[in-house]
């Protein structure tokens, strides 16, 4: 029940959450967004920003220094992104996996929706903790 609580009060945030982001501030993308809620299942709009990896939500745009998010999602725990229209038969509708949930979102048009999907895309493959540095081999340096 405490952690229902957390979740629809955004107590459960904390600035360590954020890693350091800078979220107010020259974002890669942002936008109004119809989420999912994660425990009560009703769809809120809401203002989403994707900077560094990370995709927070905000209950309007107007995000300064001190604004607190009601959430964020670290993308590069994500697996996939892509289109949901079909699983929840709503037009403009995606989806964002990890290993154990999917979170859905609707855009407000289809050009959003495959903006959305592509930036986000982006920032998995940038952020994906699937590889880490030592892992990557260079084939073009000299040994």
């Amino acid at each position: 029940m405490a952690r229902i609580w957390r979740a629809a009060t955004g107590a459960g945030q904390t600035v360590e959450d954020y890693d350091g982001v800078e979220f107010w501030s020259n974002p890669e993308r942002t936008g109004w967004l119809t989420k999912q809620g994660e425990y009560i299942k009703t769809w809120r709009r809401r203002w989403f920003v994707l900077k560094q990896g990370k995709l927070f939500w905000f209950k309007d745009s107007y995000v300064t220094r001190a604004s607190m998010p009601r959430g964020v999602i670290p993308v590069g725990n994500c697996l996939t992104v892509k289109g949901a229209e079909d699983v929840l038969n709503k037009q403009f509708a995606f989806e964002l996996s990890t290993s154990r949930e999917t979170m859905y979102f609707i855009a407000d048009s289809e050009k959003e929706k495959e903006e959305w999907i592509n930036s986000i895309g982006r920032s998995i493959v940038q952020h994906s903790r699937s590889v880490t540095d030592n892992e990557v081999v260079d084939y073009d340096s000299k040994r």
